[in-house]
């Protein structure tokens, strides 16, 4: 049975204690609120240690937005699974369309980046998803069977069943621009069925695939109520505590 999931991702946002605050808050929030999905927090490095201890990471699940392709050594600045591991996070960001673009993120990177996460038991969030050109140009498909294909088609069904996939429209990130409920359900349908081909229906069906891209408490519901859409990955709307409930009450929040 696939997990609805609303994830965080506050990219490079929030001081440390301003993060705190913030978790502390939304802590609070979810304490008295009957949520209908799980709810993530994908907080800068520095953070992580600070926020897994403040928080129920029962309720609000701690995720990194990052980590190296290496286990240990003379990588300065690297921060790698274990290491992420240890701060008491339970989830890794992987693949996010920014680590693609502006720092040279290739299939082989994150394919080894996974398989580090899964080793050290972190759910890898992993992203997938076309830029505004591939879009016009009808290769939308193609872009996101390639990406799973290179970085995750090695994996074991019972590894690749440990994921949580979000697609991504790039051109719709930060941008103000949300695909349809009607484009975002026509792809996350299409990345099912290529998981059905690769791993089986049960496979398929279970896996949890969020989605990504300007989304909000405006059109939360009406994304989350398709049935291949399991939730969020959001962005600005997860920076302020408001507006991240928000987004939660898509799953119909009591």
């Amino acid at each position: 049975m696939r997990k609805n999931i609303v994830a965080g991702n506050w990219k490079m946002n929030k001081t440390l204690q301003e993060g705190l605050a913030l978790a502390t808050e939304l802590n609070d929030l979810l304490a008295t609120t009957k949520t209908n999905c799980d709810v993530v927090i994908g907080t800068p490095f520095i953070h992580l240690a600070s926020v897994a201890a403040a928080v129920d990471t029962t309720k609000l699940g701690v995720a990194a937005q990052n980590c190296a392709d290496h286990v240990s050594g003379a990588y300065t600045g690297e921060v790698s699974v274990g290491m992420v591991k240890s701060t008491g996070a339970q989830y890794v960001i992987l693949g996010h369309s920014e680590r693609r673009a502006y720092y040279g993120e290739t299939s082989a990177i994150l394919k080894t980046k996974v398989e580090l996460a899964l080793a050290e038991g972190l759910t890898p969030i992993f992203c997938i998803g076309e830029v505004l050109a591939e879009r016009e140009a009808g290769k939308q498909f193609e872009v996101v069977e390639t990406q799973i294909k290179e970085s995750l088609f090695d994996l074991s069904a019972a590894d690749f069943g440990k994921l949580v996939l979000a697609y991504e429209p790039v051109w719709a990130i930060g941008t103000g621009k949300t695909a349809s409920a009607e484009q975002a359900q026509e792809i996350h349908a299409y990345i099912r069925g290529v998981i059905k081909a690769k791993y089986g229906a049960e496979v398929a069906d279970n896996c949890t695939i969020l989605y990504g891209g300007s989304c909000n408490a405006k059109n939360a519901k009406e994304l989350f109520a398709n049935p291949d859409v399991d939730g969020g990955l959001i962005g600005g709307a997860s920076l302020k505590a408001a507006d991240f409930m928000g987004v939660i009450a898509g799953f119909d929040v009591a």
